[in-house]
């Protein structure tokens, strides 16, 4: 009698634990060798966050500061970096309603390309060499990167 209920506590016990690792492997992937959760992939996407805020801020005040102040470049310019900052705000909202971070893989995409219209504006553009808006927007470039890296995309050149 007593082999009857510890196997039936057994077979319990194990589908628990098969029933757990379904539900752990939603909120997780690997990549590369790399083992990453949602909350890993939350920490690059709050970086890139902050950083391009950051970025934006040093792109105003230069281009205010300089001889396109006021131009239709510096409107276009202005534009190209709020488009990447709206890509942004949409894989963050789409990334925070997701299960799993795979899922917002296209919007990783649209933030690549918006990030490499902004990429190449920055490597045309008359900065000044280890100035603040090349030094900034290198931070988010390596944060960039280390996104598309996580989803198996496309890295922007330096």
């Amino acid at each position: 009698m007593k082999r009857v209920p510890t196997t039936f506590s057994m077979a319990i016990a194990t589908l628990a634990l098969g029933l757990l690792s379904i539900g752990s492997g939603q909120a997780q992937g690997t990549h590369r060798g790399q083992h990453y959760t949602k909350a890993d992939v939350e920490q690059i996407i709050k970086r890139v966050e902050d950083r391009s805020d950051n970025f934006r801020k040093v792109v105003d005040r230069s281009l205010d500061r300089s001889t396109l102040d006021g131009t239709n470049r510096e409107d276009n310019i202005n534009q190209q970096v709020k488009e990447l900052e709206n890509a942004i705000d949409t894989l963050r909202s789409d990334f925070d309603r997701a299960q799993t971070w795979e899922e917002t893989r296209a919007q990783v995409q649209r933030v690549m390309n918006e990030a490499d219209e902004v990429n190449a504006i920055v490597r045309r553009g008359r900065w000044r060499r280890g100035g603040p808006v090349k030094a900034a927007w290198a931070q988010v470039r390596v944060d960039l990167n280390r996104l598309a890296g996580v989803y198996n995309l496309r890295l922007l050149n330096a």
